[in-house]
């Protein structure tokens, strides 16, 4: 079995106020988006494709020797999470097999523990579709509608026994993927919604709560706590 992993890292994470992308954040001296690859490093991956904007002139400036061999900038982001993938799978066809296990993570979840990436691999690895980390919702859900006066108001509330945040690394064959990304209608947030509009049902793996998304300034706190813990 052959597996890559993938890290989408063109956007700038807007909701994160700030004069530089989201990915190259400080994190223990170090960027996020580091953490984030030297995560996935600990699986057992042939390289680590990272999908920057074709203008990024950030990456260039931070020391990547620790995984000298074992990563590759590929300069192909696009305008969404969905454009960057399916670029970044069309630029490593040379490398990559249509058949090979591709994981997709966040450049933005820097804390992935290793038991985590560990149970995705050994879960998804024999699976005919693949998976995703995710977590079974805990809180209470409400839905949302304004009223009349724009106001929001909780229309009603959701059984939560079903319901699941999925996380990343998502992980699914290189031509699957591709495939569905191409084909793929509306907003795509994550890998696996494309690959459900196949009529297919991604594996659910479960995953931790350490392996949260850096979306807001106090994310950022968090993280350094989890990093600094470790």
């Amino acid at each position: 079995m052959t597996c890559f992993a993938l890290i989408p890292a063109a956007g700038r994470g807007s909701r994160i106020a700030g004069d530089q992308p989201k990915q190259y954040l400080p994190l223990g001296g170090k960027p996020m988006l580091w953490h984030a690859v030297a995560a996935v490093c600990r699986a057992p991956v042939e390289m680590v494709f990272v999908v920057l904007a074709p203008g990024d002139e950030a990456f260039k400036g931070y020391d990547w020797s620790a995984f000298a061999g074992r990563m590759e900038p590929l300069f192909c982001g696009g305008e969404t999470r969905r454009d960057s993938v399916f670029n970044g799978l069309v630029a490593a066809m040379a490398a990559v097999d249509a058949d090979d296990w591709v994981l997709v993570h966040d450049a933005a979840r820097p804390c992935l523990p290793a038991a985590d990436l560990a149970r995705l691999y050994e879960e998804c690895r024999n699976d005919q579709i693949g998976g995703v980390l995710a977590l079974p919702v805990a809180e209470t859900v409400k839905r949302a509608a304004k009223d009349e006066g724009g106001a929001l108001r909780v229309a009603g509330t959701e059984n939560r026994d079903l319901l699941w945040l999925a996380q990343t690394p998502q992980m699914f064959r290189a031509g699957l993927l591709a495939d569905a990304l191409r084909k793929a209608q509306g907003p795509i947030t994550d890998e696996a919604s494309a690959v459900e509009q196949m009529g297919l049902k991604p594996r659910l793996v479960a995953g931790s709560r350490e392996n949260l998304k850096v979306t807001y300034p106090e994310d950022l706190a968090m993280a350094q706590a989890i990093l600094a813990g470790r």
